[in-house]
């Protein structure tokens, strides 16, 4: 995604890389959340209810994003360096990319990466978002979020707001980093196996000041469609960075900002919300019989 978006990317010992172009300098650090070994997050609670899941995003899964972030916040090296003060780019924005890794998915419950960004903003501004329609128009106002709680285990909310994290100029991560996506791009650059046709199935994000869901799309995946490694990279930046990241470092992307005590989104185009990929793999009369039988 970086050399796609025209970096020069080099991978020093730390942070994993630094990235130089005129659009800017600038490290990564990347994270995963790992699934639990121990303590009370082992206990995953594997929502599938409409309301199980919005209790999950409110305080399981701010909490495992929690983990991975501020450990990256307080690593420190033998002589008491942290990240943003390693490397080439010190002295430069200093991102952390996170992805979710949970948990693997099964045949009864759904895996990481499902809809779990909705808890990572909140963990990170520190704020949830109510909505209501008044006199037809849509309006939102973002609310205070104190902690997060899960059996009797609390977390802070406000990654931004914590001691040592204005070193952290922005938060990148993206629902995509999945077999499904390296399937689509390489079909895309034109080595889609024989006889398989690809289709993505999913919502885009719907332009309309008024939506509160996207607009649904059915797409078949072709050579040359287009799609591009940094279409799902969602990029929060702190509102308290000593250093912050200028919004044409990820130009193109959907964007973030906390402003005026409200959560500003930019994107370009109808970004993928979600998504589907279904392979179908067509055989002939013969096939089909002999795999009936």
């Amino acid at each position: 995604m970086l050399r796609e978006m025209g970096y020069d990317v080099t991978q020093p010992e730390a942070p994993d890389f630094h990235c130089v172009s005129p659009r800017g300098e600038f490290t990564i650090e990347a994270t995963t959340c790992a699934p639990s070994q121990g303590g009370v997050l082992a206990d995953h609670p594997n929502p599938r209810t409409p309301e199980e899941i919005k209790d999950f995003c409110k305080d399981y899964m701010p909490m495992k994003f929690g983990a991975a972030l501020t450990g990256k916040l307080n690593k420190k090296t033998a002589a008491g360096e942290s990240y943003w003060e390693r490397g080439p780019g010190a002295g430069k924005p200093f991102v952390i990319a996170v992805a979710d890794f949970h948990k693997p998915g099964d045949e009864t419950s759904l895996g990481s990466m499902t809809y779990t960004q909705e808890a990572l903003w909140r963990y990170l501004y520190g704020h949830r978002v109510e909505w209501q329609f008044i006199d037809g128009s849509l309006s939102i106002r973002s609310v205070k979020v104190e902690d997060h709680v899960y059996k009797g285990k609390s977390v802070e909310a406000g990654f931004f707001d914590r001691p040592g994290a204005e070193n952290v100029s922005a938060v990148v991560f993206s629902n995509a980093g999945t077999l499904a996506k390296f399937d689509r791009m390489g079909v895309d650059a034109g080595f889609a196996p024989g006889r398989h046709i690809y289709r993505r199935i999913g919502f885009r994000l719907d332009p309309d000041p008024n939506a509160v869901v996207g607009t649904m799309f059915d797409e078949l995946v072709e050579a040359g469609s287009g799609e591009r490694w940094s279409d799902e990279i969602q990029v929060f930046h702190n509102p308290n960075a000593t250093l912050p990241l200028a919004l044409e470092a990820f130009a193109g992307t959907t964007q973030h900002r906390f402003e005026d005590g409200s959560h500003v989104s930019y994107s370009s185009g109808t970004p993928v919300l979600s998504s589907q990929t279904i392979i179908i793999r067509l055989v002939d009369s013969d096939e089909f019989d002999r795999a009936s039988a």
